[in-house]
């Protein structure tokens, strides 16, 4: 029950979302209780309604939903029904958000820094001068690179954990009473995430901040959270204190979301490997303009298998993708698909060479085109490079929205706006299989997808495989993915493959130190394992 000290007080919140042109409810009357200081961890598989909630915390709804029913209370003041004018002195002076998606969320025009003392200036808190100089020391906790000179970089110009960091600051930049953390580490490779962990933690105690943490890594949220409360379809299933829940889940439903990574432990067919790789990427180097990003990359990919590409922020992984695909020439090196050297660029190579590489993205969000129909998505690359038109195309495009097991009927004519993460996701893969590729890139394909999507999308990805024969080039940070679905590993950090073989071997008995630091930092469904792993590296130093 709440009383007067709680900080947020919502009270039965129903919400509604525009669906096929009428209201239909999301919500269905959940209520919640924080206190100053509180961290609350919002658990729950896509379209659990966990973001929805997050955003009524600060009396918004996004565009095509509202709020319907019940009451959200803000430090005494209902914040239902009140007009934008209040509503904005609150956001980002006393409640900010931190979203999940940093490339789409900051305004490409505008150097980081003047982002991050836009809040701080309009609200009257600092001076410019004054912002700049927290903006600095934000950077420094949040282990961001060059902290004094960051800042003064564009959004396109550092990498998405980089961003993501960076967007935390943001958040933080007023020391508000209330921040809603959407995902907030989905971006973050495993060394990164314990330093932004650690620092919205402390960030959090020191300041007496509440926090509502939303998030699908379980082992993520039982670092942060005081109490857990499980969604399922808008309505509560479950909640209980951290330690309670971890220990003794009650419900059925939170016991399935404890063990979605069983396929970890599944045994994967290993197709031989042959004389000659699929994809060869041959002592290639890269830079952006006078940074050098890669340095002599050697890799193999064999046909029917999985290479992993894993490391820590900015070691080259997508970089290495991007020379693949002819999206940054090398500047030494060569890349070779069955023994021919491909051009540089993607627009020297013929429209086969480019028909035998696609890719799918990190953020399905920013990768469909948002006035596009899910039908004319997938359609395109099937005219383009197939050159099928008419009942022909259609036919393709049914079968392959049958294949991400989505009713052509009822998404066909879908915009991206009205689909889930996961179902836009299966958009990605599906426009990637419609040139039938021989290699497929997949960018970080389940960092913004909860574990019970993401297993799905691995299953599926494995199936296509299975039937196909294509090739994964897989980059991600998500070590328990690279466990479920690759067969060959490599490790990069500076630029440099520091260690590569079969997944198991490196894996488990990996021979680099940088390659067991990564294996360290992956977090135990233990709520002191953050604590203990902090102390350990402090020892260390």
């Amino acid at each position: 029950m709440g009383n007067a000290k709680s900080l947020l007080e919502i009270r039965g919140l129903k919400m509604e979302a525009q669906v096929d042109g009428a209201w239909t409810e999301i919500v269905h009357g959940i209520d919640i209780d924080l206190h100053r200081g509180e961290v609350l961890g919002l658990i729950g598989e896509s379209g659990a309604g966990k973001s929805t909630i997050g955003l009524a915390a600060m009396g918004y709804a996004r565009n095509g939903c509202r709020i319907s029913g019940g009451s959200v209370r803000f430090d005494g003041e209902e914040l239902v029904g009140r007009s934008e004018t209040f509503l904005r002195k609150l956001r980002g002076r006393r409640i900010a958000y931190v979203a999940q998606s940093a490339a789409a969320s900051f305004n490409p025009a505008h150097r980081l820094i003047d982002q991050y003392v836009e809040g701080p200036v309009t609200h009257g808190l600092l001076t410019r001068q004054d912002a700049e100089r927290q903006a600095v020391d934000l950077y420094r906790r949040m282990r961001l690179p060059e902290p004094d000179v960051i800042g003064w970089r564009y959004p396109h110009q550092v990498s998405g954990g980089q961003l993501q960091r960076a967007m935390t600051a943001m958040a933080m930049a007023c020391k508000p009473d209330l921040i809603i953390f959407d995902e907030p580490t989905t971006a973050l490779d495993v060394t990164t995430q314990i330093e932004v962990l650690a620092a919205i933690r402390d960030a959090v105690r020191q300041f007496g901040t509440a926090a509502i943490y939303i998030t699908h890594d379980l082992a993520v949220v039982a670092q942060m959270a005081d109490r857990i409360k499980v969604l399922l379809r808008g309505r509560e299933v479950e909640d209980q204190s951290t330690r309670g829940m971890l220990a003794e889940p009650k419900e059925a439903y939170t016991k399935s979301l404890w063990s979605v990574r069983s396929m970890e432990a599944e045994e994967k067919p290993y197709p031989a490997s042959d004389v000659q790789p699929l994809l060869k990427i041959d002592s290639v180097s890269a830079s952006y303009g006078k940074l050098k990003v890669l340095q002599e990359v050697s890799l193999e990919l064999h046909r029917g298998r999985t290479l992993a590409l894993v490391g820590e922020s900015g070691s080259g992984k997508s970089t290495t993708a991007r020379v693949v695909a002819g999206l940054l020439p090398p500047t030494g090196g060569e890349v070779l698909l069955d023994g021919q050297p491909l051009q540089p660029s993607f627009r020297q190579r013929s429209r086969d060479f480019l028909r035998q590489i696609q890719i799918i993205y990190q953020n399905a969000d920013t990768a469909l085109n948002p006035r596009q129909r899910v039908r004319d998505i997938i359609g395109r690359p099937i005219e383009f490079y197939l050159g099928l038109k008419g009942a022909r195309r259609n036919d393709k495009v049914d079968e392959l929205m049958h294949r991400m097991e989505l009713d052509p009927a009822k998404f066909g004519d879908r915009l991206p706006s009205e689909l889930s993460g996961g179902q836009k996701q299966r958009i990605g893969i599906a426009r990637a299989l419609a040139a039938e590729p021989r290699i497929i890139i997949c960018d970080e394909v389940t960092s913004a997808l909860d574990q019970l999507v993401a297993e799905g999308i691995l299953r599926l990805l494995k199936e296509i495989q299975e039937v196909t024969g294509v090739s994964y080039l897989f980059i991600t940070h998500d070590l328990a993915a690279v466990r479920a679905i690759s067969h060959d590993c490599a490790v990069m950090q500076g630029g440099r493959v520091v260690e590569q073989g079969n997944v198991r071997d490196v894996l488990r008995r990996p021979e680099q130190t940088y390659t067991k630091t990564l294996l360290a930092s992956v977090p135990d469904m233990d709520p002191d394992w953050l604590t203990r792993r902090l102390e350990a590296g402090a020892s260390a130093k």
